[in-house]
């Protein structure tokens, strides 16, 4: 607050003039947890066939037997956390190129009814 407003709880702002639908947040919640669990999958598929097709080599430190409480023996765990990391990275980069595109072609003009519309200038013309 500046030093010369004036405090007023009039004058906070009021509600948006749009609502989210809370299917939204159900759907963003979801994705939050399966994008995870499909890239775990997916990271255990691909690091299992790495090892029976030999794609990439794979150093000894990321082959090593990770022994966890209440879990046991995970093998290959280092290899396999950065596989899940690199899956959730390109699963969530999917999921924003293609909010986007929808946002794009369905979402509320870039222009508002207060706007005015951007001023067109035909090139500078050079001089010889």
């Amino acid at each position: 607050m500046s030093k010369y407003m004036k405090y007023n709880d009039q004058s906070r702002l009021g509600d948006r003039p749009w609502k989210i639908h809370p299917i939204w947040r159900g759907i963003g919640c979801l994705l939050l947890l399966v994008i995870p669990l499909m890239a775990y999958a997916g990271a255990v598929l691909l690091v299992e066939a790495n090892n029976v097709q030999h794609w990439l080599p794979m150093p000894r430190e990321l082959a090593q037997t990770v022994t966890i409480p209440y879990l046991g023996d995970v093998k290959y765990f280092a290899a396999i956390a950065i596989v899940t990391v690199l899956l959730m990275i390109i699963g969530f980069g999917f999921v924003t190129i293609i909010y986007s595109l929808v946002y794009k072609a369905f979402g509320p003009p870039s222009l508002g009814p207060l706007d005015a519309p951007p001023v067109r200038t035909s090139p500078a013309k050079r001089k010889h």
